[in-house]
């Protein structure tokens, strides 16, 4: 049995957690700093305040990448306040729209997209790791997103954690801008690809986990999904939107995330 064994076993488990988060917090002390004395995440902030309940009362759809979406009627969300993710855009040519706010915060993401990402015209949220890749625009605002440090954020000018899922942070992003209903699309929680969660892989072929083969086409560097992570994410932005007569509801068809209610597409999006 090892030292760290040891201690484990005379200390009590809140106590071991409490230290663990504290240590933990050390370790994030030189980016904490870093995200409230940059200039461009200063700038950010300003810009973040400013969309603080803009949005009270409203609803609004987040799009996920998965293959349901090619199984629905993307059109009658066309009037709805979207919000796409990663690579969403390769889809915005065939909807005829694009989505309202655009968001993404994985660094293999990021890097490989930068010129996509820089040249979309909306409000673009990016984790603060990646602004080495792109350029400050008026329309990009810097989030100071965490890979540790389980919390949900009300106020994503402070810090957000990811919760293994860039859903999750559209989560916190809309819970800030005042959305009281949000409606899941696309988040069909399941993958054919498997391995360790959060390994780095290089696409081989096709991507068959996302709405378009060429998505994580082949050649493409990505991060195998960490469902459980997620779900623990899920259950967590579950709790704070009700605490706060708010919902999230799940329009995903053939979808395998259970955390949220479900509800027709369809049916709750009206028949044309």
């Amino acid at each position: 049995m090892t030292l760290k064994e040891k201690f484990r076993e005379l200390i009590p488990d809140e106590l071991w957690q409490a230290a663990g988060q504290g240590w933990d917090g050390l370790k994030r002390l030189p980016a904490d700093i870093e995200a409230v004395t940059h200039p461009l995440r200063l700038e950010s902030i300003k810009k973040l305040k400013a969309l603080k309940d803009t949005h009270q009362g409203e609803r609004c759809v987040i799009i996920g990448n998965g293959p349901s979406l090619n199984k629905m009627d993307i059109q009658k969300i066309r009037q709805e306040i979207t919000f796409g993710m990663n690579r969403i855009y390769l889809a915005w040519e065939e909807w005829g729209f694009r989505t309202s706010y655009f968001l993404s915060i994985n660094d293999l993401v990021i890097e490989q997209c930068a010129e996509d990402i820089q040249a979309l015209d909306l409000p673009k949220f990016i984790s603060w790791r990646s602004h080495r890749w792109l350029e400050p625009k008026q329309d990009l605002h810097f989030l100071y997103t965490t890979y540790t440090g389980p919390k949900f954020t009300s106020d994503v000018c402070k810090r957000v954690w990811e919760g293994a899922t860039v859903t999750y942070v559209a989560l916190q992003l809309a819970y800030h801008m005042g959305f009281s209903t949000v409606v899941l699309i696309g988040v069909d929680h399941s993958f054919v690809s498997e391995g360790k969660p959060n390994q780095t892989i290089v696409s081989q072929g096709d991507d068959p986990n996302h709405f378009s083969p060429g998505y994580f086409g082949k050649g493409f560097r990505w991060q195998l999904p960490d469902l459980e992570t997620s779900e623990l994410a899920y259950q967590i932005a579950q709790q704070a939107y009700l605490a706060d007569g708010r919902q999230i509801l799940d329009a995903t068809i053939d979808g395998q995330l259970t955390v949220f209610p479900k509800v027709d597409f369809d049916t709750y999006f009206g028949k044309k």
